[in-house]
Formats: C-alpha cells, structure tokens, sequence
C-alpha cells in the first residue's frame, strides 16, 4: 500500500485541503524532501478520524523503511538514583511530595551499572541509557557515573551510553563525553507555553539549554515529549517544531502513566489510535531521525505496538525506571512477529547471547520468573520492584 504523491492544494483561507489522502500526499512530499511539514498539515494529521490513522501510519511508515528498513533499536534503562528528587514535575512518581510509594534509593555503584549494562547487552539492547533523579548531577556525581561508563565501555566497547542526569553545570557535559558517554537525554516535554502548568521549579528554555550545551560538547542529542497531560493540538505541534530546531539524533516519544500518589493520576486521556496519530505526524516532522516508543508504550498502544513500529524504529526493552515494561521476551516475540528485527551490537554480540553471568544469577531465576509476569488488564500500571535497587533479576 502507497500514497501516491499529489500537488498540494488549499481551501480558499489558506488551510490545508482537508482531504486525507492530499494530505499525507503533502506530508510525504515534505519527508522525502526534507522539508519542514506545514504547521496546518501537522494539526491536521493529529486531526484525523481513526478511519484513516492507518493510513497516515503507511505513510509515515514509508519514510521510516526507507531510513531504517525493518531494523528496530533496543534501549535499556538503569534508573541510578530513584526518587528523592526537588522538583516538582507533576507528570512524575519522583518528584517532590510523591505519594506514589515508589523504590527510593541512592546512586547505585558502578558494580550494579556494570551488571545492569551486561543484562542490557544479554536482552538484545543496542544501548543503555544511565538515569538519576535531581534538578541536576554535582560535579562529583559526574565523576561517578564517568567512572561507570569508562567501566561499561571497557566490558562492552560497542554498546552505545546515553546520561541522562538532568540540568548540566559548565564542564559536566565535556566530561561526560571525554569518559565515552555517546550521547545525553533530555526533553523538552511539552510546549513552552504550557510548561509553567506541568512544572515551577525550572522553565523550558532550562531544557533547551542543556539540550544545547550537551550537543556543543560532542553528546548526541536525545530530546523528545510526554503526551496525555492535557496537551492541545497546538502544544503537540509547538513542541515538536521546538524539538526539530534543536536537530535531536533521537526523539523520545512518552505517553503518560498516570501513576497513583501524583498530580495526574487518573489521568486517562489518550486512546491508541491518537498515539499513532502523534506518532505519525513526529515521522514526517523527522523522517530520518531515530524515533523511540519510550514510556507508556503497553498501556497506551497495547495490542497496536507492532503497527506503531511501522513508524517508529526504537523501543526500550524490559522496565522503566519507576514502573514495569511487559516481560523483554515479548518485546522480542513483538519484533519477530511483525517483520522486524533487532539493531545489533558491533561483533555480533547481544541478542541470542547466552551469557554466563554465574551463580549469583541462577540463585534469582526463580523470582525473576515470577517478577516478569505481565499486568492483568485489571493493573495496567504497575510500580518497578525488581532489578536496580531490589535483589531481583531485572526484566531482561
């Protein structure tokens, strides 16, 4: 199935022709080009009725094979610190004031990143992104997690890092990519407009200009959004339009988990067919740029992950850092069942490795069997109990 590319027309005032088939027509028109998609025709696309979201994800998915043909990357996330944090983002189970009752911990040591990184590798992950909650790391705090990479890179030089440790102070970003951190999170979230309504002790442009330092400083660029906290139309395509004026390497794409014991609990507003939609229109806004289902991808999209990935090209597989993923053995089952299939490390090493990791490991085969269970639909959320600052396996 194709769209066939048409000249674009408008209604007399200028809007785009609300014909769906001009439209992705345009839309296509402008990912093959490069060109910036028109802000009407990007309303529009989240506009569509769900008779033709599948439409729009065959568009968008032409741009996505093109750029990275069947090939779907895998993320590992290893929350380094977990709660205890002073802001006050309404969307998360960490900030200040959280009642989610959450695993609180302090910064792990480089032991457990390290084993976390080999889980990360053993369950077919291309890269591990390092965590920690906070307005921002202390110099010495850097100086930890450098450590820890330099020890990852050693074990696993083709395993990509990616730090994400909140605002960055001078010097931090350059020392992050001098210990062989490839490349540094941080999103933007929202739209500047509505930022002060999901967070007062920082402001927008605090986003933009770490994204900005870290990208000077020879980091890869990852910034993306959270979508489902009331968002308009407007605020979508606002920050999207924010986002590709920063030229991230990889955008995040996360759809709320309305967690108990925060601001937004409850807070049930998206449906699968207007994540497509979002996803769709975040192609054609990117249509080479890695494009990652990050958080809420199984509560939000559930049995239409494998269409999602028609325009997506990059999951994380296993947990989040304070809630539980589906079992990683259904990510894979996922990618295979839909024609995909995993981006491998350099040397062939990763997925479908049967790596030793001793007894310490077999002593928690039974838990982990046990911890990996997949939410009943009657639980759709479910609060992280196991790897990092548990004494379960994780779920990889």
């Amino acid at each position: 199935m194709s769209i066939t590319t048409a000249a674009t027309e408008s209604t007399p005032n200028g809007a785009a022709d609300p014909d769906p088939t001009a439209l992705l027509a345009r839309c296509l028109d402008a990912g093959r080009s490069g060109t910036p998609l028109d802000r009407q025709d990007a309303r529009a696309v989240l506009r569509l009725d769900d008779a033709h979201t599948t439409a729009a994800v065959v568009a968008a998915g032409e741009l996505r094979r093109a750029a990275f043909d069947n090939v779907v990357k895998m993320n590992f996330l290893v929350n380094l610190k977990s709660g205890l944090c002073p802001e006050d983002c309404d969307y998360c189970s960490q900030r200040r004031g959280s009642e989610a009752g959450i695993l609180t911990y302090r910064t792990v040591g480089s032991d457990v990143v390290h084993d976390a990184a080999s889980r990360a590798v053993h369950a077919g992950a291309a890269r591990v992104c390092l965590v920690s909650s906070g307005r921002g790391p202390t110099d010495a705090d850097v100086e930890h997690v450098a450590e820890a990479v330099m020890a990852v890179r050693d074990a696993h030089p083709g395993l990509e890092v990616c730090a994400c440790l909140g605002l960055l102070a001078d010097g931090q970003a350059e020392r992050l990519a001098d210990a062989g951190v490839d490349a540094y999170n941080h999103n933007l979230n929202t739209s500047e407009e509505r930022y002060g309504d999901i967070c007062t002790t920082h402001g927008f442009q605090d986003r933009v200009d770490t994204v900005t330092e870290a990208k000077a400083a020879g980091l890869s660029p990852c910034s993306g959004a959270l979508f489902g906290m009331g968002e308009t139309d407007d605020d979508i395509v606002d920050v999207a339009f924010a986002l590709r004026a920063l030229e991230p390497d990889s955008v995040p794409i996360n759809f709320l988990i309305p967690v108990d014991g925060t601001p937004m609990a409850g807070r049930w507003e998206l449906t699968p067919q207007r994540c497509l939609r979002i996803l769709a229109m975040f192609r054609f806004m990117f249509p080479s740029t890695e494009i990652r289902i990050a958080g809420g991808r199984e509560v939000h999209l559930r049995t239409v992950q494998g269409l999602a990935l028609e325009v997506a090209n990059s999951i994380f597989v296993g947990d989040y850092l304070t809630t539980e993923g589906q079992a990683a053995h259904k990510d894979l089952e996922l990618l295979s069942d839909w024609g995909f299939v995993p981006l491998e490390l350099p040397g062939g090493t990763g997925l479908g490795c049967n790596h030793d990791h001793g007894d310490h490991d077999h002593a928690h085969d039974e838990s982990a069997d046990v911890a990996a269970q997949e939410p009943s639909s009657e639980e759709l959320v479910r609060i992280r109990r196991r790897g990092v600052g548990t004494d379960l396996a994780p779920n990889a």
